[in-house]
């Protein structure tokens, strides 16, 4: 059963959001957040799966909310999906460097919502498939002077080549086709990345990434 947490200062919003997650057998929404402060206070006591938090609330927004909850090592297991009205709204990029897993803009359809919260509670999902290589363009182009990482030393030359597919936004079946490998073995290799590297997930692989130098903007 994956827990959910929603945060968002819009009552009506959070009741649409509501209706289509508890309608599902393996979703439960344990709690509801008006604000910034209460997400992350809530965060803390109902330790939920994923956090689905508003870019914009009153008392902290959506982005200090996410560093908060990333950064409390009691709650290591919850991940965050940041949602906003536009898909390449400004806070986006620090959603992301905050620690959030996902990004979904608030009038995707119901099933790629439920697709987003399913992936990003087992750690697969980055961002919303639609906007998915936009974005990382996006924020790609901002890092201006790569700071090449030591956490990128233990890597084969083979897990740097699947972590330069994984910067490009690809999937794990993606990443099979082109390099000729199972699925499963595709997903091992990303799997055993992310420990060398010691992120928590694909979307802070790409940030690594991009922030290291590994891949270049204008690459994707």
């Amino acid at each position: 059963m994956i827990r959910a947490l929603l945060a968002d200062d819009q009552t009506l919003v959070r009741a649409g959001f509501k209706s289509i997650l508890d309608g599902e057998p393996d979703i439960e929404i344990v709690g509801e957040a008006a604000d910034g402060l209460e997400a992350v206070t809530l965060a803390g006591q109902l330790r939920p799966d994923v956090v689905l938090m508003d870019i914009r609330m009153p008392k902290l927004d959506g982005l200090e909310a996410t560093r908060r909850i990333v950064g409390d090592p009691k709650l290591a297991e919850v991940r965050v999906i940041i949602l906003t009205t536009f898909d390449l709204d400004d806070y986006v990029y620090g959603a992301l460097r905050a620690g959030a897993s996902g990004f979904l803009v608030k009038d995707t359809e119901p099933m790629e919502l439920l697709h987003g919260v399913r992936v990003v509670a087992r750690g697969d999902a980055l961002l919303a498939p639609s906007i998915t290589r936009k974005l990382i363009g996006e924020f790609a182009q901002r890092v201006k002077h790569p700071d090449p990482s030591p956490r990128l030393n233990a890597l084969t030359d083979r897990e740097r080549e699947v972590m330069t597919l994984v910067a490009e936004g690809l999937t794990n079946d993606e990443i099979a086709a082109r390099l000729v490998l199972s699925p499963a073995t595709a997903k091992t290799h990303v799997s055993r990345i992310m420990t060398k590297a010691r992120v928590r997930d694909r979307a802070q692989l790409v940030i690594l990434a991009y922030e290291s130098g590994l891949v270049k903007p204008g690459w994707v």
